[in-house]
């Protein structure tokens, strides 16, 4: 015969440990990474960088409402005079479409758009409705 508080003791025991490493991020999260690279116009290089340095706090929290983490953008000379922006991002949601269209529908996201979008140049070989060129990951090690 089963001890009744012994098994009602083990599941709020792993109900606790479950509950815990869910908290404290232990739980496995299905993460999609991403990478894009656009060219930067030479004469908009500082106005972009100075954007960047203070994103508007509701850019931000709208970058994370759509299930984007650990999201960043690097700046490089890959060609004499010709500059490009990689971004590298985490989407740990389950409709990134979705998400990617709540984002596009923000006023304030669109807002911020009309000052980064000028100081960008489009690669020519985007696929159609990119404005970033998407990237293929190739490798990753953790």
């Amino acid at each position: 015969m089963k001890n009744p508080i012994k098994t009602t003791t083990i599941i709020i025991a792993v109900t606790l440990l479950t509950f815990y490493l869910t908290l404290s991020g232990c739980t496995q999260q299905k993460i999609h990474r991403y990478g894009s690279v656009i060219g930067l116009k030479t004469v908009k290089i500082e106005e972009y960088k100075r954007l960047h340095a203070d994103v508007w706090p509701d850019v931000l929290k709208m970058v994370k409402q759509c299930n984007i983490r650990n999201y960043s953008i690097y700046f490089g000379e890959l060609e004499n005079n010709k500059y490009y922006l990689f971004s590298y991002f985490e989407y740990t949601g389950d409709d990134f479409d979705a998400d990617m269209a709540k984002m596009a529908a923000d006023p304030t996201t669109q807002k911020w758009w009309t000052f980064c979008e000028p100081c960008q140049s489009p690669i020519p070989t985007r696929k159609e409705g990119e404005w970033w060129a998407n990237m293929e990951e190739v490798f990753h090690c953790e």
